[in-house]
């Protein structure tokens, strides 16, 4: 696997193409306890600036952690396009309704009264740091080459690794 660290212009289209196709985080805080609090998160948006945007209850666990310690990890895992990607940053909790009402979708009725309850908040990603992993091959491919590589005993190009600037 070749690294190669992306510049700002490619980093946010690699950025924006593995949230798109993936769409859903593992959303890490806690980072002060153990075990740290890991949840499975929507993510609504990457905005103009590449904040990472979802909607959250006031009452959960993650919002009482980002609450004392902002710090965040985002995991997103496509293992069908062996895509994947690890972001770090920090957390800042909205309560601005025009954002909310932004980010509210039909669906969110499945987790809250409605688009007016008071009890959704916003959280908004500030990426500081991350990295992706990509095997330019779907997993079939990925796994035909590690077989080829096992047998033949040369190394295959498998796919490339970096960190992305954020």
């Amino acid at each position: 696997m070749s690294t190669e660290n992306l510049n700002r212009e490619e980093s946010d289209k690699k950025l924006r193409k593995t949230i798109d196709d993936t769409k859903v985080a593992m959303m890490i805080t806690g980072f002060d306890k153990k075990p740290i609090h890991a949840v499975p998160m929507y993510t609504k948006k990457v905005d103009d600036q590449g904040n990472i945007w979802f909607l959250s209850s006031r009452k959960s666990e993650h919002n009482q952690h980002l609450e004392n310690n902002s710090d965040i990890q985002l995991l997103y895992s496509n293992p069908d396009d062996m895509e994947f990607l690890s972001i770090y940053g920090k957390a800042d909790i909205s309560l601005d309704r025009g954002v909310i009402n932004d980010l509210y979708s039909k669906v969110d009725d499945s987790y809250f009264e409605s688009e007016k309850d008071p009890d959704i908040t916003a959280i908004k990603i500030i990426p500081s740091e991350a990295y992706y992993w990509d095997n330019k091959s779907n997993k079939y491919v990925t796994l035909l080459k590690l077989g080829l590589g096992a047998v033949t005993g040369n190394k295959q190009d498998i796919g490339e690794k970096g960190e992305l600037n954020v």
